[in-house]
């Protein structure tokens, strides 16, 4: 027997929201529309059974992240102390071009703007002449911040090297859910707790109607926000969208992580190892340290990867690993009839660059600016333009994935073989060749990645430029060397003067044990 959810009389008359599923994605996703919408109008209802586990080894972010939290009006320490969290200013890749090499992806500017045009055109000009100018890398004040495990917030004055830089945090995931779980329901979203066993489907129109949960009650809905992770039992079961696989371009299709117990000094940047059937992750948290290897079971079987893994820790596990299966790609479209899929419900990219909380967030904040209402109804137009930005936003992240493993001299390794020979997306390939021609880096307003990004990875992959814009031929060389020679101690000697990543937690989050983590 279906037993109709008895909704409050104030909400009847609202345009109903329905999230199916928690953790990460459906959590932001209650936050971020309850801090955006209007509660006149709307009401959120959001799924979830504690019977069904969750992914929850998104523990690495973007600086995006930070803006999200700012938006939901967020302390910053209390929600450091709540989800163990730490400091993140960047990527440390090891091995990747070639083993033994290393450089960072930060999370800041490479260099300073001169004679009008971006910096890495005089890098290039004054390294082809010759002159010893040594990597981007030491023209980052975030590399230089993150060697020195160090951190202090970015200097408001736009003026100061200590400026050049956004951070963004490690945490644990499933603390970062229950943080927003709270924050959400204490702000209006409502809870259900049951498992979803029928979609109510009309599938003339392309529309979900109904979900009934396990208990037989119905829940209706004017909106359905897929967030049930890689089942993705709304937009891919029940509406059947197609899923556009990458794994041509990614071949990686599995993954083990482990928690391991923490060790010092408690580094601000995550770590990517490149090994022969994959790579492995470190991402430190104030409790633990996080740990996985990524890995193409068609180049590594699991006890390899699992002999990996358990080699690179660097301290007692506190668990056996996990095992994740996973296909690399997105949905045809995210927004289907009045079903929107966010998070794994509507593509996966391996967490190489800690895309996938980013993903999430800005589908959250798309969906909230092109919300429909009671009034008018789901605009198919909302969804064309939905499922335009959210095209956008994953091929983006999928060719700065795929730079990775296309730039490597790991050669006489299959899977590094596969991957450099590979073919690669129209798009990726003409960046390539338009940074090698001329030194050219994409700068994207929408989404990621930056061009400073794209500079961190290219030049570390081994892909260097030819060219150089002409402009910045204005500034004659002796000059130009010598700015580029201060520009390098001025980064150092301001990396030097600050206080340790682990000091900076101590004090703002108010636990005293963070200071033996130096």
């Amino acid at each position: 027997m279906q037993m109709q959810a008895n909704l409050p009389p104030s909400s009847r008359d609202k345009f109903r929201i329905v999230i199916l599923g928690g953790g990460t994605a459906g959590w932001m996703c209650a936050a971020g529309l309850a801090r955006l919408l209007d509660p006149a109008d709307y009401c959120i209802t959001l799924i979830e059974s504690d019977e069904i586990g969750t992914v929850g080894v998104g523990e690495a972010t973007l600086p995006h992240i930070k803006t999200f939290n700012d938006m939901l009006g967020l302390d910053e320490a209390e929600f450091l102390r709540d989800t163990r969290g730490s400091i993140k200013l960047g990527i440390e890749f090891v091995g990747w071009n070639r083993p033994g090499g290393r450089y960072i992806h930060p999370f800041g500017t490479f260099g300073e703007p001169w004679a009008g045009v971006d910096f890495q055109h005089s890098w290039a000009r004054a390294r082809l002449a010759g002159r010893n100018v040594g990597s981007l890398q030491d023209y980052s004040y975030a590399i230089a911040l993150a060697r020195a495990n160090g951190f202090e917030p970015p200097d408001q004055d736009p003026k100061s090297i200590r400026s050049t830089y956004a951070y963004a945090y490690h945490f644990d995931a499933g603390l970062y859910a229950a943080f927003l779980r709270n924050w959400a329901t204490a702000r209006g979203a409502s809870r259900i707790e049951g498992q979803v066993m029928e979609v109510g489907c009309d599938m003339a129109g392309g529309h979900v109607e109904s979900l009934t949960l396990k208990s037989g009650e119905m829940i209706a809905g004017d909106l359905f926000i897929d967030c049930s992770g890689f089942r993705s039992l709304l937009v891919g079961e029940a509406l059947r969208v197609d899923w556009c696989d990458w794994s041509h371009w990614l071949p990686c299709d599995r993954a083990l992580a482990v928690p391991c117990e923490r060790v010092a000094p408690l580094t601000p940047y995550t770590r990517a190892t490149a090994q022969r059937g994959g790579w492995t992750w470190r991402i430190p948290l104030q409790h633990r340290t996080g740990n996985g290897h990524v890995f193409a079971s068609d180049f590594c079987t699991e006890d390899e990867a699992y002999a990996t893994l358990m080699a690179a820790i660097d301290a007692p596990a506190l668990a056996e690993p996990r095992l994740l299966r996973f296909r690399a790609g997105r949905r045809a479209r995210a927004w289907a009839g009045n079903c929107v899929a966010i998070g794994l419900a509507g593509g996966f990219l391996e967490p190489l660059e800690s895309t996938s909380i980013f993903l999430i967030q800005a589908a959250v904040t798309d969906l909230a600016s092109l919300m429909p209402t009671r009034a008018t109804g789901i605009d198919p137009r909302l969804a064309a333009e939905f499922n335009r930005l959210f095209e956008v936003h994953y091929d983006r992240v999928r060719d700065f994935i795929v730079l990775h493993y296309a730039a490597n001299a790991r050669i006489g390794e299959p899977l590094w073989d596969h991957v450099r020979a590979m073919s690669l997306p129209d798009s990726l390939a003409h960046k390539i060749a338009l940074f090698e021609e001329c030194a050219a880096a994409p700068g994207y307003k929408l989404g990621l990645f930056s061009r400073d990004s794209w500079l961190a990875v290219l030049e570390g992959q081994g892909v260097l430029p030819r060219a150089w814009n002409p402009l910045a031929d204005r500034i004659p060389l002796d000059q130009l060397e010598a700015r580029l020679s201060d520009l390098r101690a001025r980064i150092a000697a301001n990396a030097i003067d600050t206080g340790s990543h682990a000091a900076f937690l101590a004090g703002h989050c108010g636990d005293a044990e963070l200071e033996r983590a130096r």
